[in-house]
């Protein structure tokens, strides 16, 4: 009797010692797939844009915590284009088809199915532009665990807080310069008056290393700032067709205060590039 008592003891701690190792694994898998991945659960949004004020369903989703650095960006496209070299600063200079090409050549590094297709020798026939001499096609592999550029939708919802949001103006904050680098504050001293680019010339404005201003409340950083931010999506309002430009966000150092609002939202040839123009990554949840 008293061995029976004992071997069902001893069972008993170690199911208790097994299930008390497998809760944080689970959790762990729930909030974070790396050290700079930030989950976002899913939720309901009025995105300001491209669904003219509807509520969209934003299912949950993995987002970079930061702006794809330099040294990221080196260590998978072998080579850096950016106007300021350093391997802390945000990467410039890069296209939209140089951010689909990294997030397909990141996720195959890594051993996850791409998101993207990329054929260089198609062209697409949904691009209009006549500026793009590129359009290359970029086909989409549904339920793939790979990297991908977020939608306008998802970056928006996660600039502003998502479930979590506070209602900030900026992401993070009532006041821009506690998480955002523009034209005012970029560069050497601290710039008055109207915007001027002569200004910021003089004043050798200039990106900066990641997460040095204030997260927003998902813990993301320089989502009001820094360099504007490649989206998934064409931009489309009564200007501008469909399959003329893609969607930017985010403001950089060389735009106005406004330009950093969450709800702005920019456009760019898909070929086009600038010392002003990166990208942050994001995964299905």
């Amino acid at each position: 009797m008293k061995k029976a008592w004992l071997i069902s003891m001893v069972a008993l701690v170690l199911l208790i010692t097994a299930c008390s190792q497998a809760e944080p694994e689970r959790s762990v898998k729930t909030e974070h797939m790396d050290h700079n991945l930030v989950y976002v659960e899913g939720g309901t949004y009025v995105s300001s844009h491209q669904d003219g004020g509807e509520n969209t369903e934003i299912a949950s989703f993995y987002i970079g915590k930061y702006e794809v650095t330099q040294q990221e960006w080196m260590e998978i496209m072998g080579s850096n284009p950016s106007g300021f070299q350093d391997s802390r600063l945000p990467v410039e200079m890069v296209s939209w088809y140089d951010a689909v090409e990294y997030c397909i050549k990141r996720s195959l590094k890594e051993g996850l199915e791409p998101y993207y297709n990329l054929d260089k020798n198609t062209k697409d026939p949904d691009n209009i532009s006549e500026h793009d001499q590129l359009k290359w096609l970029v086909t989409i592999n549904e339920g793939a665990n790979g990297y991908r550029l977020p939608t306008e939708a998802e970056w928006e919802y996660a600039a502003t807080g998502g479930k979590q949001s506070k209602q900030y103006k900026y992401s993070g904050s009532q006041e821009a310069d506690e998480v955002a680098w523009y034209w005012r504050n970029a560069g050497d001293e601290y710039l008055s008056g109207d915007w001027s680019w002569p200004s910021i010339e003089n004043n050798k404005n200039k990106t900066h290393p990641v997460g040095s201003k204030t997260p927003n409340e998902l813990g993301l950083y320089d989502m009001s700032g820094n360099v504007r931010e490649w989206c998934w999506d064409w931009f489309e309002d009564e200007n501008f067709q469909r399959g003329m430009l893609r969607v930017v966000k985010g403001g950089g150092w060389i735009g106005d205060v406004s330009n950093t609002e969450p709800t702005f939202s920019g456009k760019f040839e898909a070929n086009g590039y600038g010392p002003d123009q990166g990208f942050r990554v994001a995964r299905n949840g």
